[in-house]
């Protein structure tokens, strides 16, 4: 989890849209929350006792992330519902795939709001 860790902040500081990253705890769980830019969606990631084999990066489940990643990476990960990112302990994290979904969610709102932008200029 420490590498998954690292990889959202060094993720995070590629992306010139996702600013500040603010590291907090929700529902008692290690959070990534773009604060100060609202650029994004909430990056969780946690370990549970009911799975103690496994660990999981969670998505915001009404926000179609999960569901574009696996279209995308359909082989590279494992699902859980339209919620997260399983990852079996002793398994190879796909850090390329990870970090451009984790970028997505992170860049979120961002997106949007420049889609948004770019269909009022076309109109």
């Amino acid at each position: 989890m420490l590498a998954l860790r690292e990889l959202v902040f060094d993720t995070a500081a590629r992306s010139p849209d996702v600013g500040e990253l603010q590291e907090t705890l929700k529902w008692g769980e290690p959070a990534y929350v773009t604060a100060k830019s609202k650029s994004g969606s909430t990056v969780r990631m946690d370990w549970k006792a009911r799975a103690p084999h496994q660990y999981a990066m969670y998505f915001h489940c009404q926000s179609g992330l999960v569901e574009t990643f696996r279209t995308l990476f359909p082989k590279e990960f494992r699902f859980e519902g339209n919620r997260a990112l399983v990852f079996a302990l002793d398994e190879k994290v796909p850090k390329d795939a990870l970090a451009f979904c984790i970028d997505a969610a992170l860049t979120l709102h961002s997106r949007k709001k420049a889609s948004v932008r770019r269909a009022q200029g076309a109109a």
